[in-house]
């Protein structure tokens, strides 16, 4: 099989298990998934299948979205609720103070990783340095928060939930945890859904379970998406036989021999027919192959 397959995570699985998962309940050996999210977060996994693997790093996924609830006051090492408590302090804030601190968080920002994190320092990951107790300076890295709304509270609680639409690589949990520091009382997330990644919603994704009954009642490639739908974003460039035959083949393509190109990027490239190639790039006067497509 080839193309996109959108999973709903469960909750208590890393991302590379869930994916263990997948590949035997379809019996499918290549396999990859796109933006891990931690065991405690549930939510829409992007996996390629086949040729789409090739892909993922083309994949649009600047922007994603996610469901939180934060908690005050309690601080962790892992900066959600899963970690070993290291404050418990009295909160004494509600709802507008709340709303007022992550006003503060609104566009671009900049966020340490936290150390249970898969960032790599000195070719060792974070969380294998943290699991020894270690910790290490990190560099700050940019991130974005393009929507960050208060859906639900419970001041008594000190429960927050909120939907948070943000730039790829935008760490939820060190939002929260800097939210509470704000707050002089501190935060950990005690739950996390991702609703929205690579353009795909959540409510397009299959559970586990449905997954293992669609395969098994032969519905499986009713939920299968074509690769070349995830790359929309791209220009779509039409070329004759005798070019599509050269960039199947690894070869360039003169820009000036084609239509619809302007401008410097990534382009689809289709074959009469409308039969999809792949992705070329065009960095000035030709066209290269950055991605060929293959149906497997």
């Amino acid at each position: 099989m080839t193309g996109i397959l959108l999973v709903d995570k469960p909750e208590g699985l890393t991302s590379f298990g869930t994916l263990i998962k997948i590949k035997k309940i379809i019996s499918q050996k290549k396999c990859g998934h796109c933006g891990t999210l931690d065991p405690m977060a549930t939510g829409v996994l992007t996996v390629l299948l086949g040729s789409a693997t090739r892909f993922a790093e083309i994949l649009p996924d600047h922007r994603k979205e996610y469901r939180a609830v934060i908690k005050l006051g309690i601080v962790t090492d892992t900066l959600d609720i899963t970690g070993t408590v290291l404050e418990k302090n009295s909160v004494c804030v509600g709802k507008a103070d709340f709303e007022a601190a992550a006003k503060q968080f609104l566009g671009e920002i900049k966020q340490v990783p936290p150390m249970y994190s898969a960032v790599s320092v000195d070719g060792k990951r974070l969380y294998e340095l943290a699991r020894k107790g270690q910790t290490v300076e990190r560099r700050e890295r940019d991130a974005e928060i393009f929507r960050l709304d208060l859906v639900e509270c419970d001041e008594a609680a000190g429960e927050y939930t909120v939907d948070v639409a943000c730039s790829s690589g935008t760490y939820i949990r060190t939002l929260a945890d800097d939210i509470g520091r704000a707050l002089g009382c501190g935060a950990v997330l005690t739950a996390l859904r991702r609703t929205s990644a690579n353009g795909f919603s959540v409510s397009n994704a299959l559970t586990l379970e449905n997954l293992s009954s669609e395969f098994a009642g032969g519905r499986l490639e009713n939920h299968i998406i074509g690769v070349e739908n995830a790359l929309g974003v791209y220009p779509a460039v039409y070329v004759t036989e005798a070019q599509a035959a050269r960039f199947s083949n690894g070869g360039e393509l003169s820009v000036e021999r084609l239509r619809g190109i302007e401008e410097k990027g990534f382009y689809r490239v289709y074959a009469p027919g409308r039969v999809f190639l792949g992705i070329g790039e065009n960095r000035g006067e030709s066209l290269f192959v950055k991605k060929l497509f293959k149906n497997e």
